[in-house]
């Protein structure tokens, strides 16, 4: 079992940051979730890898309670940012950074913006679309429907027809959490999918890196796998076979178990 979980805001490059924060021993693990993934949808992993690490989640800003509304930048520079100005507010040294999907791409933009803040970087599934690039196969009005419905007030059942795979533990908390999450905030990340280069930034990494792919989740494929490790030699890959794009929520064990042959770890077996 972890130690423990506390709730708590960090005032960080500029805006309040909300963290989840369990364990509270071993080495600093910092958790970025996806484009509409509030940091207490991610609870039920920090809780496992709380059990070997200081596990932090944040809420990015325009989700959860982190800082939102119209007048912050939400691009990946920023957001970079927020993540640098979280791990000197908390004096978070030789941490892990885990990302998934769009947290992957902040992850990425930060180990190149300041590579000494971290001794490790993990990409779950991260976009691989970009400037001339083949687009992101998620659509932006799957995004954007489901919000507005949550802003209405929507209930596990309604949240099924997005998620149908879910349990329905998993649904209600999605149901009741999405509607923290700004529209324009979701829309500016979602562009920033086709508008910037996550390839640039895996080129540059100088972390130790790993590419942890969705088997079923069609977001990397091959060609993809290639490319990128034609950029970053070191850059380690795994794959989650059974599981889509949502990992840890299709496959828990499985991604209980990349991580663990990354980090060397009983993840899988504590759990």
């Amino acid at each position: 079992m972890s130690l423990g979980r506390s709730s708590f805001n960090v005032a960080a490059n500029g805006i309040r940051q909300h963290v989840l924060r369990h364990g509270g021993n071993g080495q600093p693990l910092v958790i970025i979730p996806g484009i509409t993934s509030p940091a207490v949808t991610w609870e039920f992993v920090a809780e496992a890898l709380g059990n070997e690490f200081d596990t932090y989640v944040v809420d990015v800003r325009g989700r959860g309670l982190s800082s939102s509304g119209p007048k912050l930048d939400y691009g990946v520079d920023a957001m970079a940012d927020d993540l640098i100005g979280l791990l000197d507010a908390l004096r978070l040294d030789n941490g892990i950074v885990l990302g998934h999907s769009m947290g992957a791409r902040i992850g990425a933009r930060a180990a190149c913006k300041q590579p000494a803040r971290m001794a490790r970087l993990i990409l779950v599934d991260p976009p691989v679309s970009g400037p001339g690039r083949r687009a992101y196969p998620s659509k932006l009005q799957w995004y954007t429907d489901s919000i507005r419905l949550a802003i209405a007030g929507m209930d596990a059942e309604s949240m099924r027809a997005f998620c149908p795979t879910w349990t329905d533990k998993q649904l209600a908390l999605r149901a009741e959490w999405l509607h923290t999450c700004y529209e324009p905030a979701i829309v500016k990340a979602y562009n920033d999918f086709h508008n910037t280069s996550f390839h640039d930034d895996v080129s540059s990494l100088k972390p130790p890196a790993a590419l942890v792919v969705a088997g079923k989740g069609g977001v990397i494929q091959s060609e993809d796998i290639a490319e990128l490790s034609s950029l970053n030699d070191k850059l380690q890959i795994v794959h989650v076979p059974d599981a889509g794009h949502m990992i840890p929520w299709d496959d828990f064990p499985g991604f209980l178990g990349a991580l663990d042959s990354i980090l060397g770890t009983s993840l899988r077996k504590a759990s």
